[in-house]
């Protein structure tokens, strides 16, 4: 089953991949421009299909090199059209010229995650090979260029995003989130690094609880506690933060699906097909925003929105995805939630490619599932199911010297950064 969920996942990324430029579809929605963050999966992607045979080594690293050309000599300046400046890069971009669309934010995060990407393609794309030399080459150039120290504008913590029009977003980094991988990666700068400062202020805004008997850092949407695990091994290793509360993150990603599982378990609002083994409560795609009555209640409905627990929406909306990329924390409720919505409604799945939500509870459609499939879902499916079968991204990004150079600055040691 788990074969079948990751190649077809990892498919994705070869058939919405623009010809040109290497770039990849924020959905398989028609006419879906690219997305930056889905661009970055993709190229830590690759090296799985490589090692599951599905792809041969060289024709992965020319797609990799594609992608890595077009990011060096892509525009970047102050235009409204360009594809990114300062070194990071526009949320969504044209899949075929590379420039912005829809009038998007220069987004820190989505970049970072793009980041990301270019280094697990430096990492393994060792060769001696034209390819692999200029794949290491070009990440480095791209990487080092980002300008950390602006993106933090004036302040302690990063800004989350920028646009011409108006200059920075009023929001910043603050608060437990998929952000550690950009603060590991800011402060692992060779060119314009984040100061120590920043993880610090950053940590400072993190909110403990104690939910269910459960002790943990908090964050109610599901993908918070899996998206910067895709690349990084946090068993054992611990910044002051968690050193303090005797804990890390991977135990705190582990608590909190098990308060994923507990919530669904006690059901408050009783939402059809909640229970310990179906639950993945996420930011994502929904019903839409409507007013229905269902099962003698009132109930709010949502379009994409940031669904959480056991504080956030929720309008039983379930992502099946999360489930999935929840394995290394939970492999048996993982599994057991993922049978049953592949034998409740196959659906949810065609082609062992899974959808982005479904909504059982919206009876007046027959219950609802999301159009098309998203890249996101894809990327971190693929990896977190490679991360429990093999550990190999884990193992791979401890030889990144910025990862670990990041680790440590950010006060990380212990496990595997042990001397």
């Amino acid at each position: 089953m788990l074969e079948q969920l990751q190649k077809a996942a990892f498919d994705y990324f070869l058939e919405y991949v623009d010809a040109g430029t290497g770039l990849v579809a924020d959905t398989s929605r028609p006419n879906s421009p690219a997305s930056i963050s889905v661009v970055g999966f993709a190229l830590s992607c690759y090296p799985i299909g490589v090692e599951r045979g599905w792809i041969a080594r060289a024709e992965a690293a020319a797609i990799v090199l594609k992608v890595l050309c077009f990011f060096a000599g892509s525009a970047q300046s102050e235009a409204a059209d360009a594809t990114g400046y300062k070194g990071f890069y526009y949320h969504f971009l044209d899949m075929r010229t590379g420039r912005r669309v829809w009038q998007c934010e220069l987004s820190m995060i989505d970049s970072t995650l793009l980041f990301a990407g270019f280094l697990t393609a430096a990492t393994y794309f060792s060769g001696a090979t034209p390819d692999e030399t200029e794949i290491r080459a070009l990440a480095d150039q791209l990487y080092r260029r980002v300008d950390w120290q602006w993106a933090q504008n004036k302040s302690t913590t990063v800004a989350q995003g920028w646009k011409p029009e108006c200059g920075f977003l009023r929001v910043a980094w603050e608060g437990y989130s998929e952000a550690t991988m950009l603060y590991v990666l800011g402060l692992a700068s060779p060119g314009f690094p984040l100061p120590d400062s920043s993880f610090t202020g950053w940590t400072a805004t993190y909110q403990w609880e104690n939910i269910y008997g459960y002790e943990y850092l908090y964050a109610g949407p599901l993908f918070i506690h899996l998206f910067s695990h895709a690349w990084i091994d946090f068993r054992g290793i611990q910044d002051r933060f968690m050193r303090e509360k005797g804990c890390d993150y991977f135990e705190n990603s582990r608590r909190a699906v098990a308060i994923q599982r507990e919530y669904a378990a006690r059901n408050p609002y009783g939402f059809i097909s909640y229970g310990p083994n179906l639950w993945g409560i996420t930011a994502g795609d929904g019903p839409g925003n409507s007013e229905l009555r269902e099962s003698g209640r009132d109930r709010r409905f949502f379009g994409y929105t940031d669904r959480g627990v056991p504080y956030g929406r929720d309008d039983g909306t379930l992502a099946p995805w999360a489930m999935v990329a929840a394995l290394p924390f939970s492999p048996p409720g993982a599994v057991a939630a993922v049978r049953r919505v592949l034998m409740e409604n196959p659906a949810i799945a065609a082609g062992n490619r899974l959808s982005s939500a479904f909504n059982p509870s919206v009876i007046d459609r027959g219950g609802w599932i999301s159009e098309g499939h998203d890249g996101l879902d894809q990327g971190i499916v693929a990896m977190m199911i490679e991360n429990y079968r093999s550990g190999f991204f884990w193992q791979l990004m401890r030889s990144c010297p910025y990862i670990a150079a990041g680790l440590k600055r950010a006060g990380f040691d212990g496990g595997w950064l042990a001397p």
